[in-house]
């Protein structure tokens, strides 16, 4: 995948990639593995580790993991991030043993300016169902969801219904939920709370934190 120049280059991507994103799923309704993907940055700003761990849907244990250490290969710019993270997250998907037949990304899909964040560009290039899994909205307006775990209410932008607000754990801060390709929003909803058995975020997102981080500590740095 070739990094784009320019920041006009890549909203031309996302807007040229956009047309392609399945937005109707439905997406597998019980899928046997989940991968989980998130990227870590060290303090300095200039490496960063993306990890992919797979994990058994079912007993949510960790079957499958890889990571990439690398450098952004993209500008910090807001709207964008996917730029500078997809070619490391590629890399540690490409060193998977097992292919996951569900990517839950630390991040958002549909819920984004352009209708085009990272998990929608990861399910586009991957071809495999995706869903994004935010901790804070990156776009939208939306009224709290009842206190118990599995209330949720919608996420609207622009009078368009983007995403919903879930709500994982009784009374605890919910979290945003959006299609990234190939599954529906209420197919995403249900995968993200079987994901979430004991903690506010999906285990998949918890198990690829955990790696990635300790990938950042053991990564030689130069003196």
């Amino acid at each position: 995948m070739r990094t784009p120049g320019s920041v006009a280059e890549a909203v031309a991507v996302q807007e040229e990639l956009r047309p392609l994103v399945d937005l109707v799923g439905p997406g597998p309704a019980a899928p046997t593995t989940v991968a989980g993907l998130d990227v870590a940055y060290a303090q300095s700003g200039d490496l960063l580790a993306a990890a992919v761990t797979v994990l058994d849907a079912r007993t949510l244990a960790v079957v499958d993991a890889a990571v990439s250490v690398g450098r952004p290969a993209f500008g910090y710019v807001p709207g964008l991030f996917a730029f500078r993270e997809l070619p490391a997250l590629l890399a540690a998907l490409d060193r998977l043993t097992t292919r996951p037949e569900l990517l839950v990304c630390d991040g958002h899909g549909l819920a984004h300016p352009r209708r085009f964040g990272l998990a929608c560009h990861l399910g586009v290039v991957t071809g495999l169902p995706a869903l994004g899994v935010g901790k804070t909205p990156l776009v939208g307006e939306w009224a709290p969801p009842a206190a118990e775990r599995g209330a949720w209410s919608p996420l609207r932008d622009g009078g368009e219904v983007v995403g919903r607000v879930l709500r994982t754990r009784d009374r605890v801060k919910p979290v945003f939920v959006s299609v990234g390709h190939r599954i529906s929003l209420e197919n995403a909803t249900a995968q993200v709370l079987a994901l979430t058995p004991r903690h506010r975020l999906p285990e998949t997102t918890r198990s690829a934190d955990r790696l990635c981080r300790q990938a950042l500590t053991e990564h030689p740095r130069r003196p």
